[in-house]
């Protein structure tokens, strides 16, 4: 966008007066941001209509991503950055008096999303607008999102974050396109005067569902996509009787688009969380078939038209839906409908975790999706009687959607979807020869691969601007659309000038990170430490306990020798457990536990602190990422499909200490095993655990002296305050058969992190080995990710080809 510093001056002087009345020498930040992000839509509105018209008017197929998680950040910089004003708006505020950053910080994060798959789905869109594809995402506009996590004496307590108070200045209501979702009622069909069977519904209960539309803005270019979140209402009524009856509906219904990732542990929670999929699959789906038939096309070419992506189990009854639609209202016949359906649907897998993988209770469907159940039976009739003469009974049983009272949501997905993709080639290879081994010799040709990628406009280019410009005087500016030309660094990995800029970059983030924790935690924090860092999820397979169990070791270490020769560290920890996931919230209860032990203690001499971030999410990702030195990418192998974290640490030159699982594998082969830090157990030796049964943990802990002495710590009172949590660890790690192989892996993670240690003492090889990394990141990016699945999956057009 061609926008000179004075025309953006007026322009903001104007809105500001427009929409709040005042002039700049009255105004807060609060009506600064409003006025500013007005603005910015003002300057996207003519590409976002103009990027619409030229879809319909060019009938161009386009694609929708289902997630039920757009883990988005803050928009205002990367909408600067995507238009091309952002140092043109930095430096026309800066003439008001008003600090840029200091706006951004008025916007809260939208709470959309848990970790890697929100972000993921965050990552794609903005890359599909940068591409130039087609592609549009849809979700729920969650009015709390997750939840605000809050550490009360160390414990997790989960607040609702309510980031919709002051409103969103990036969405649009459309009111005119909103569509009625029916649950519960009763269903029956009926033939019709030509002989067709109809359904006929009574006793539902009606959802309106409204759409908040989002520009996405694609970098440097006219495409501007759209992200669609829906919001559940009560449909208008002009005869309520009974005012409290009424009230009570509508606060039943509206909970549909309340909070994202309701508590699972009881019947009440699944109840909603089904509503949620459902809700904003067939919302999504018959907004689209709305938009299809402005081309006034036969539904029969739909396929040729319409991509609809299905990003995990969650919107899995995309594909029962769809089926409904196309019989129900557009009187097609099961084959052909059938046929249109598989061809429009893909389905991506992001886990081999059994928990993961979607179960509903059919009786719970019946209830509350009547005609959704007959259309899943059907899908699993008429695929076991047709399998059943290609494959052995024991086979097609395995792969059945219904089974055992459930209805398998991968299952659904798999059987109704053209293209089946994992997210890292492990990942792919385990889900191929493993997990859905079934599915695979069934479909072989539907499984591919898609490793996953990040948006480096965010992960460097806004989160890095330091980073970002030593970048740009030695390469110039065109990785930031063509991210593999980052490879062009690897020319300067032997020039001292640049490997001391580079930690110079490293040592501000660092500070500017070390100075938000003192303001925040009241923590001082040594600068000149490793940042050690492990940002993700809490869950037992990530092996956030591992970690733990390491820093205990050099605790006593210290503790035993008060002048061992042991590098400072500083351990960094952002993750939000699962409300209902007790095992987690105890592992972070003894993180805290630990944490409140070593940064007291001044014996230490600051040489180990432990940083626990409370309610992690993109903002603090984005003060943390930048300063880190050591990239924890831990989990056990075989359990991570991809992880996203590792790629955009690898960016801003962090070192991966990690195992050979997810995407740590082609970072490993894209950057030399000499410049990654690889352990622990292969994927092939855990499979072989499982198989022979031959793994017992209590022999390690007997064993080993050094690990007997730190799980000791957790139940003889070491650890003060954590003394449940300690023994429920311990139990789980020593009594019942330490599940992640944590303890099998420690002394191989130990030896690794001592070599980290004395690497690091050699400033300039250390700066090497970062370069290098931020020099194969650019593989890893987001863009080349969509590309692929717009030209291999979706059969949409990009004006940027894959690599």
């Amino acid at each position: 966008m061609d926008l000179s510093k004075r025309k953006f001056k007026e322009d903001f002087k104007k809105m500001l007066t427009e929409v709040y009345s005042m002039d700049i020498s009255e105004s807060e930040s609060t009506e600064q941001f409003f006025t500013l992000g007005n603005l910015l839509r003002s300057y996207s509105s003519k590409n976002w209509s103009r990027t619409n018209q030229q879809y319909i008017e060019k009938q161009k197929k386009q694609a929708y991503y289902f997630s039920m998680e757009f883990l988005l950040g803050r928009m205002l910089k990367s909408n600067l950055l995507n238009l091309g004003i952002l140092d043109t708006v930095r430096n026309g505020l800066q003439d008001f008096g008003i600090d840029l950053e200091q706006l951004i910080t008025i916007e809260p994060d939208p709470g959309l999303g848990n970790g890697g798959l929100g972000r993921l789905a965050a990552c794609f869109i903005d890359s599909m607008a940068t591409s130039e594809i087609p592609a549009h995402g849809n979700g729920i506009r969650f009015k709390y999102g997750l939840f605000k996590q809050k550490f009360v004496n160390g414990y997790q307590v989960e607040l609702p974050e309510n980031w919709l108070q002051n409103g969103n200045v990036w969405e649009t209501r459309k009111m005119h396109a909103a569509v009625t979702v029916r649950f519960y009622g009763k269903v029956w069909l009926e033939q019709n005067a030509a002989g067709v069977l109809e359904p006929h519904y009574s006793d539902t209960q009606d959802v309106l569902a409204v759409p908040y539309d989002s520009a996405v803005i694609g970098y440097d270019n006219s495409t501007v996509n759209t992200l669609r979140l829906w919001s559940a209402e009560i449909p208008p009524k002009d005869d309520i009787t009974d005012y409290w009856s009424y009230i009570h509906q509508r606060n039943q219904i509206e909970s549909i688009s309340e909070v994202l990732y309701p508590d699972d542990s009881n019947y009440e929670g699944r109840l909603l969380r089904l509503k949620q999929e459902y809700f904003f699959v067939s919302a999504g789906i018959q907004s689209i078939l709305r938009h299809y038939k402005k081309m006034h096309l036969h539904m029969n070419h739909l396929a040729e038209k319409v991509a609809i992506h299905i990003n995990d189990t969650h919107p899995a009854l995309c594909v029962p839906e769809l089926m409904r639609l196309l019989l129900d209202e557009e009187h097609m016949d099961w084959d052909h409908a059938w046929n249109v359906t598989v061809n429009v649907m893909s389905y991506t897998n992001h886990t081999i975790m059994s928990e993961a993988l979607e179960k509903w209770p059919i009786d719970m469907i019946r209830s509350l999706l009547p005609r959704i159940d007959q259309i899943i039976c059907e899908i699993d009739r008429r695929f076991t009687m047709k399998m059943s003469t290609l494959f052995e009974s024991a086979l097609v049983e395995r792969t059945r959607i219904v089974e055992g009272g459930n209805v398998k949501m991968a299952h659904l997905a798999i059987i109704g979807s053209h293209s089946v993709n994992g997210v890292a080639q492990l990942h792919t290879t385990i889900l191929k020869e493993k997990v859905l081994h079934d599915f695979f010799l069934i479909y072989p040709s539907k499984f591919n691969n898609k490793t996953n990628g990040i948006a480096q406009r965010r992960w460097l280019m806004l989160a890095n601007e330091p980073l970002r410009d030593l970048i740009q005087r030695k390469i110039g500016n065109e990785w930031e659309t063509t991210p593999t030309e980052l490879n062009m660094l690897k020319a300067f990995r032997d020039d001292k000038d640049t490997l001391h800029e580079l930690a110079q970059i490293k040592q501000l983030n660092k500070e500017r990170f070390a100075e938000y924790i003192k303001q925040t935690m009241n923590l001082e924090i040594n600068t000149d430490a490793i940042f050690d860092v492990q940002i993700k999820r809490l869950h037992a397979y990530k092996r956030q306990l591992l970690n733990l169990l390491h820093i205990l070791s050099l605790y006593f270490k210290i503790k035993d020798d008060p002048q061992a020769d042991i590098q400072p560290r500083v351990f960094i920890f952002g993750a939000k457990a699962a409300p209902s996931y007790t095992y987690a919230k105890q592992i972070i209860k003894l993180i805290n536990s630990v944490a409140d032990l070593i940064n007291q203690d001044r014996e230490l001499e600051n040489k180990l602190k432990i940083v626990f971030v409370e309610n992690y999410g993109v903002s603090l990702a984005e003060k943390i990422i930048p300063a880190a030195d050591v990239s924890e990418q831990i989990s056990l192998a075989s359990k991570e499909a991809s992880g996203t974290s590792n790629m955009k640490l690898m960016l801003n030159g962090a070192i991966t200490l990690a195992t050979l699982d997810g995407a740590n594998v082609e970072i490993r082969d894209r950057v030399g095993d000499q410049n990654i830090m690889i352990f622990g157990l292969r994927e092939n030796e855990v499979y072989q655990y499982y198989r022979d049964g031959s793994y017992h943990s209590r022999n390690y802990y007997e064993r080993n002296p050094v690990l007997h002495r730190i799980l000791d710590a957790l139940i003889d009172g070491t650890i003060p305050g954590a003394e449940a949590e300690g023994h429920s660890i311990f139990d789980s790690l020593v009594q019942y058969g330490d599940e992640y192989f944590v303890l099998r892996d420690f002394d191989s993670y130990a030896a690794v992190q001592e070599r980290i240690d004395h690497l690091y003492r050699d400033t300039l090889k250390w700066q090497r080995m970062a370069l290098i990394n931020i020099a194969g990141a650019g593989i890893f990016s987001s863009d080349y990710t969509v590309q692929q699945y717009a030209s291999q999956i979706w059969d949409v057009s990009s004006k940027v080809h894959p690599l």
